[in-house]
């Protein structure tokens, strides 16, 4: 029988090729490892992170009303401790607030707002006020700005500079991380007609009915957080006549930043704390 005579040099290619397919295969797996954690921090540590730091504000926040005192020192903390390119981005938010165009840098988002009614502004990132939809069992603090990293970031609902306050009146506009981050607006979607939205601040509660909502819109729709709000882009969403206005903002489709997703109500009742 003729026996096969196997060179060294093919045997030595064959060897090559299999280290090849092998250094090959295990490359693939690491990067399929490595790209799992990084959508695991992205959906599901970085929502624990955020929601767990609103809850602990929020608590904080009720604490400072109850002893009807001064700051919660203790709360502030995170706050105080913004690293310096965190209070560059609060500079730049500031001057925007000033001359009443704002972004809201997590989604892209790019709203001007016409100057508030509210006499006295919170100081820029500053946790002021409480948010409260109990069909989506939400309660988050608000925060005055829409930086990514200084407030949304946290779980916090920004409020754009230059709308209205709680209450006042106008427009109280505020926007939300749709996904990701403590995600407090990822279902807003869902509020219809008569759903009520509460306010707390130091000073008393503001209910908001739920009135109508935006499916859909462009990034730079500003009218839907004017002082009447009324959308540039679809004029038959929105309103003609002054009034006590809440708007809710976030990205939509979701994992998307391409368009905006408006909720708005009116004001119902006030009362003091």
């Amino acid at each position: 029988m003729r026996q096969r005579i196997m060179h060294h040099g093919a045997r030595r290619r064959r060897e090559r090729r299999r280290r090849a397919v092998w250094t090959g295969g295990e490359l693939l797996v690491t990067t399929g490892v490595v790209l799992l954690l990084l959508v695991a921090h992205q959906l599901w540590w970085t929502n624990r992170e955020a929601r767990e730091g609103a809850q602990r504000r929020v608590e904080a926040l009720e604490r400072e009303w109850a002893r009807g005192g001064g700051t919660d020192s203790g709360s502030q903390e995170s706050e105080e401790s913004q690293e310096s390119e965190e209070s560059r981005e609060s500079e730049a938010s500031r001057g925007a607030g000033v001359s009443g165009e704002s972004r809201d840098s997590a989604s892209g988002q790019d709203l001007r707002a016409a100057p508030g009614s509210a006499a006295v502004t919170p100081d820029l990132s500053q946790a002021y006020a409480v948010l409260s939809i109990p069909r989506l069992h939400l309660r988050v603090p608000v925060a005055e700005g829409v930086g990514k990293r200084s407030v949304l970031n946290k779980g916090y609902v920004g409020h754009y500079p230059g709308t209205g306050q709680p209450g006042g009146a106008g427009n109280f506009a505020l926007a939300g991380h749709r996904n990701t981050h403590g995600e407090p607006f990822r279902y807003i979607n869902r509020l219809v007609p008569e759903d009520t939205v509460r306010v707390e601040t130091r000073s008393a509660v503001y209910m908001y009915v739920v009135d109508r909502t935006l499916r859909q819109t462009s990034a730079r729709d500003s009218g839907v957080i004017g002082p009447v709000p009324r959308s540039t882009l679809h004029p038959s969403y929105g309103y003609t006549a002054p009034g006590h206005y809440l708007t809710l903002t976030t990205c939509t489709p979701e994992y998307t930043s391409r368009y905006r997703l408006v909720v708005w109500g009116k004001l119902v009742s006030t009362r003091p704390r």
